[in-house]
């Protein structure tokens, strides 16, 4: 059996008696919500504080507020099951209500927030194991080692990002706000996530994630579709988030594709969108958008599946997301 380490558990009352907290405790702590990830990683010796800061008592991290003309703000805190129920994101921002409901379990999205499903630990084969196992192969370059498993030549970490919010959220520019005893900053969600297993936010460690804005949809729809081994409680190891935004002669004004499961941070398939913005949705352009995905997509060795099956799968998961969207119109 793995048990969780010995540590201190302190329970702030403010957001503010929070990151001061976090600063006194300094590197040797971290915060935590639902700990659906968390606790995990800390029976297997891959994250170790001394202290951990629970925000799940502060009530200002547990609110929905807004509109679908306004927009939406989240708490970080607030349950994933609450963000796949609650009718105000089911009317304006459906898909993510969809995306929430696809994580995990119903069991573990009553314990895990949205504001962990962001900032979720990068995953990989080597990395995701129990301490004993990982000790055997001499650990890896994200824990302990000094050898990336997945690529020994490569000087990067590889883990992948694996949740399944965050596609959905760079699709539909969502900011997102944190707080730290320096004050706040609000940053773009397809700025926050960095290319690098280990160092895979941009972010410090003593910045607390307070809320997720959710801009007006304004007449843009989106859809999220997973591949995953299973029907329940699976990561993904391909995720696809597509957005539109339809003009009145019927062209796409803009459009948003974005590939999660496949790296260190999502990718923003750029050529996809490309091949279908001034265009009108059609077998062509769907295709040219779909093989674009397929060819940005660039899965390693570190997940469930054949790497390369994983990226073959790109072009039909694309294509089913915006054939879906052509249908809604």
């Amino acid at each position: 059996m793995m048990r969780l380490p010995k540590f201190t558990y302190r329970v702030p009352k403010t957001i503010a008696d929070a990151v001061q907290m976090k600063a006194d405790c300094g590197d040797e702590s971290m915060f935590v919500a639902g700990g659906t990830d968390l606790y995990p990683n800390m029976k297997r010796r891959q994250q170790t504080p001394q202290t951990v800061i629970s925000v799940m008592r502060l009530a200002e991290l547990h609110s929905i507020s807004g509109d679908a003309e306004k927009g939406i703000t989240i708490g970080a805190s607030v349950l994933l099951t609450e963000v796949c129920d609650n009718p105000t994101i089911h009317h304006s921002h459906k898909v993510v209500a969809e995306a929430a409901h696809t994580i995990s379990t119903p069991l573990l999205r009553n314990m895990g927030t949205i504001g962990g499903n962001l900032l979720l630990d990068t995953r990989c084969n080597y990395y995701d194991q129990n301490y004993e196992w990982r000790k055997g192969i001499n650990f890896c370059l994200k824990k302990d080692g000094e050898v990336c498993w997945v690529a020994p030549g490569s000087a990067k970490c590889w883990a992948v990002q694996s949740s399944d919010l965050v596609p959905v959220m760079v699709a539909l520019g969502a900011q997102l706000k944190f707080v730290s005893t320096q004050g706040e900053r609000v940053v773009e969600a397809a700025e926050l996530y960095n290319d690098d297993g280990i160092n895979y936010l941009h972010k410090s460690p003593d910045e607390m994630l307070t809320e997720i804005y959710l801009p007006p949809m304004k007449g843009k729809r989106a859809v999220y579709k997973k591949l995953r081994r299973r029907g329940a409680f699976d990561f993904p190891v391909l995720g696809v988030a597509a957005m539109v935004e339809v003009a009145s002669d019927g062209t796409i004004a803009t459009a948003r594709i974005v590939l999660g499961g496949v790296a260190p941070a999502p990718i923003e398939v750029t050529d996809a969108e490309a091949a279908l913005v001034g265009q009108a949705f059609s077998q062509a352009t769907i295709e040219a958008a779909a093989e674009a995905c397929y060819i940005k997509a660039r899965p390693l060795d570190n997940t469930d599946f054949v790497m390369g099956w994983r990226k073959q799968m790109a072009r039909p998961f694309a294509r089913r997301a915006l054939v879906e969207l052509q249908s809604a119109l």
